[in-house]
């Protein structure tokens, strides 16, 4: 089984939780990897040291081997990791661009109201950019502002050539037309891919968008990166969003999977996951996928962060 979490817990120390009671659950540290079942004891729970050359052969008691079996087949799939590559590698190219025709890429980001979660995507995104050698524009805007009032900045960043990309930090304030606000983003600058016309060619056989969702363009590229096979295997989004669920099956799709979307409306989403060769949960709500849901072998994305209570 392989897992990954995209949430932005550390890489030292994750924990992929499947909730049910029984179920079992890993826990990694800095050299050990903690086995245990949702719900037990905690003095229950058994450490497997990590050494930096481990013997070829792992001797376990009867007790501990159905615990130790996904433990010793699961693979993490390390999202940190493969995104400092990714970020390596921008800098490398945002260098050679500046050397070759003297152009600085420039994001526009626009946050409107004071949700602590969005202020802190915003932040995130500017870190980035800098990290990169990205020039990063940022406006704030309260949350009573005018409708009018965003779409002028989008129009400015629309005509300014400093400006390459644009982001709208959504959810927007609730008085707000999202969509005549995305749908006033250049295409050209649509850097989120939310676009009609870039979902539009998303969508087509033949066409290409300028621009992709960066959610689900991350999920495949964990994929390709990890040397997993898509083509021809059955995949099973959870979550049919805009943001995530809908563009990750369209994805999957360009990719030759077979994929089915599982939503709030499906039945028998158990029997439907079971089948899956790759899993990606893209629904706010924890404990949606339990271990007994997942068939060995399984690929497994989530792309949801969610506070849970472990007992």
């Amino acid at each position: 089984m392989n897992l990954a979490d995209c949430s932005s817990h550390s890489a030292t120390a994750r924990l992929l939780h499947f909730g049910s009671p029984g179920a079992i659950y890993l826990r990694r540290f800095v050299g050990s990897l903690h086995v245990g079942r949702c719900g037990s004891n905690p003095t229950h729970v058994k450490t497997l040291r990590l050494r930096s050359n481990p013997p070829k052969t792992l001797t376990v008691t009867a007790a501990m081997a159905s615990e130790a079996e996904l433990a010793a087949s699961a693979k993490i799939i390390d999202g940190k990791m493969v995104a400092k590559e990714i970020r390596d590698e921008i800098t490398t190219e945002v260098s050679r661009m500046k050397d070759a025709i003297g152009v600085v890429p420039g994001l526009a980001v626009m946050l409107i109201g004071e949700r602590k979660d969005s202020a802190t995507y915003v932040r995130n995104k500017k870190k980035a950019c800098e990290s990169v050698g990205i020039n990063s524009f940022e406006v704030r805007l309260p949350e009573d502002s005018a409708e009018t009032e965003v779409l002028k900045f989008i129009s400015d960043f629309n005509d300014d050539p400093a400006v390459h990309g644009i982001l709208v930090q959504l959810p927007l304030p609730k008085h707000m037309n999202e969509q005549n606000i995305l749908n006033a983003v250049s295409i050209e600058k649509d850097v989120d891919g939310f676009h009609p016309l870039n979902i539009g060619r998303l969508a087509m056989r033949g066409r290409e968008p300028s621009f992709v969702p960066c959610t689900p363009k991350g999920c495949i590229e964990l994929l390709h990166r990890y040397g997993f096979q898509i083509k021809g295997k059955k995949a099973v989004v959870i979550g049919r969003s805009n943001i995530v669920g809908m563009p990750a099956a369209l994805l999957l799709q360009r990719e030759d999977a077979t994929v089915t979307i599982v939503h709030s409306r499906t039945q028998n989403p158990e029997q439907i996951v079971k089948e899956a060769d790759i899993v990606i949960s893209a629904v706010g709500q924890p404990d949606m996928v339990r271990g007994t849901w997942l068939k060995p072998g399984a690929v497994v994305i989530d792309v949801g962060i969610n506070p849970v209570e472990l007992v």
